[in-house]
């Protein structure tokens, strides 16, 4: 049965993935036996985090590129055929947050958010769903939100955004389930991130969270790892258009 879940043999591309979400992802990945290319805009933090993968014993290599950039995109894909490295997992993980109300909100403000967000997993999806298609196999695992059901005031673009990505992925389904690509998505909720800590530091926010999410804690990155694991390996060869809660039953209950 844990051959199900064994992903030897394999490669995972993890955008946004030199710390926070997509890091721990990228380690659950690379746990399971995975390679691992990691990504992000930062090239100092990006190294960093290479060597100590590389350290832990993953074999991991990095592709620096801005994920607004559809240029940028292109070209890191075709570095990445040039070096015979082909995705066989991607994770549309980078993604930004910015609070504002509507009435004050910038057009700009909102564009940057919701390209970050929800435009560059398409572009990425393509890039590597175009490849994927040629091998007739592939796992693209979107990055999605509680907003991607709720909404909360301050943050219209990021719940816009989030709210497509859910539709994003079932897109993805309809188009490429018969070229052998599954799409999925997670849902995080609240997690111990540097994005979330203002809000973790915040006595009010804090005791929110804690009132309003049965397992009455935040979630840790890690705990997003095994539902990557398995959407990214053979068990999930069946699921695909799905948006999988990890959420501590926040979105469960009212």
């Amino acid at each position: 049965m844990t051959k199900l879940f064994d992903l030897s043999g394999k490669t995972a591309l993890v955008t946004g993935s030199s710390r926070g979400l997509g890091r721990a992802m990228a380690e659950g990945l690379a746990a399971a036996g995975a390679g691992i290319v990691l990504n992000g805009s930062d090239e100092e933090r990006l190294a960093k985090a290479v060597t100590e993968m590389g350290s832990a014993g993953y074999a991991v290599r990095a592709s620096r590129f801005d994920v607004t950039d559809e240029k940028a995109i292109i070209e890191a894909f075709d570095t990445l055929d040039s070096q015979g490295v082909a995705i066989d997992i991607l994770v549309n993980n980078a993604g930004i947050q910015f609070r504002r109300p509507m009435l004050e909100l910038d057009t700009a403000d909102w564009r940057r958010v919701v390209d970050t967000n929800l435009t560059s997993a398409f572009v990425i999806g393509r890039e590597a769903a175009r490849r994927m298609a040629q091998r007739g196999y592939g796992k693209i695992i979107n990055i999605g939100s509680l907003t991607s059901e709720l909404a909360r005031a301050t943050v219209a673009p990021y719940t816009v955004a989030k709210g497509g990505i859910k539709m994003l992925t079932k897109a993805m389904a309809a188009e490429w389930s018969e070229l052998g690509i599954q799409a999925n998505a997670i849902g995080p909720g609240y997690m111990l991130t540097d994005m979330n800590q203002a809000l973790i530091d915040n006595p009010t926010f804090d005791a929110w969270v804690k009132g309003r999410t049965p397992a009455r804690r935040w979630g840790r990155p890690d705990e997003l790892a095994g539902t990557c694991v398995y959407l990214a390996s053979a068990a999930s060869d069946y699921v695909s258009g799905q948006i999988i809660y990890v959420d501590g039953g926040m979105i469960s209950v009212l």
